[in-house]
């Protein structure tokens, strides 16, 4: 007998959900089952995906959210619960790159990634795990929530030219493990997941220039990942089925780190 992932009853917050791999997430949790909230800046887009996804059966919610900015997120997260219920996942998908030689980042370079894929995702987690924790508390069951972090696989092998976004995800990473030791015990799992080089909207012309030409041929199997290569891993590390998966960073990237 088959068996397959089933979000049915659960409450999925997406952000950076307007585009790229956090669009992918929101369609895939929703066929599974989850009513999921769209977040990021970009709310006619998220607008245009919730149509999507109710016309394929799924439920949505739209919430505005600017991770660089704390007092948006905890609004965010309030009005996600007050619209769709209570959290039980969250995909940390936010994020965005610059590419530079190290001697030529700026401070407002610096600052542009880091609020983002450091801060914003640190703190977009702690508002989401403060609540779940305090419900965590009164219950006489731990529940199963689910923190899933986007880091890459830049995180874990420094890629040139993008030395700063690296960083960001390496922090990212070791940011897991700490939430992961720290929030465990009330029922919240976190785990990472670190992409290779996948194609999506922001990238997709890349690939057929000769730089990204160049680049396909250093791939261990002279390919770029899609969207869709992520779909069994995030609905993993979302279900009830992945409770003994705490504090694992996962590549998901076709070999390159191992070369």
């Amino acid at each position: 007998m088959g068996r397959s992932i089933n979000l049915e009853g659960k409450v999925a917050l997406i952000t950076g959900a307007s585009s790229g791999l956090g669009k992918r997430f929101a369609h895939v949790m929703s066929q599974a089952g989850a009513k999921v909230v769209l977040a990021s800046r970009r709310v006619e887009r998220l607008k245009e995906l919730r149509a999507e996804i109710e016309a394929a059966g799924g439920a949505a919610h739209v919430v505005s959210l600017d991770v660089t900015d704390y007092q948006s997120i905890k609004s965010a997260v309030a009005h996600a619960e007050t619209e769709a219920g209570t959290i039980d996942i969250l995909v940390n998908n936010s994020g965005v790159s610059t590419t530079q030689k190290l001697t030529d980042v700026t401070p407002a370079d610096f600052e542009y990634v880091f609020d983002t894929n450091t801060r914003g995702a640190f703190f977009v987690a702690q508002e989401v795990a403060k609540r779940m924790i305090m419900r965590s508390g009164g219950a006489a069951q731990k529940p199963a929530y689910r923190i899933i972090n986007i880091a890459s696989v830049a995180g874990l092998r420094v890629l040139p030219q993008i030395g700063l976004y690296s960083m960001s995800k390496a922090a990212v990473v070791q940011m897991t493990k700490a939430m992961a030791l720290e929030w465990g015990r009330h029922g919240i799992n976190v785990n990472a997941i670190c992409p290779g080089y996948i194609d999506t909207e922001i990238n997709h012309q890349h690939w057929s220039t000769e730089q990204g030409q160049k680049l396909l041929s250093m791939l261990p199997r002279r390919r770029v990942g899609q969207p869709e290569d992520l779909d069994g891993l995030v609905l993993l590390l979302a279900a009830d089925e992945s409770q003994f998966i705490n504090g694992a960073v996962i590549s998901v990237d076709d070999g390159f780190s191992l070369a």
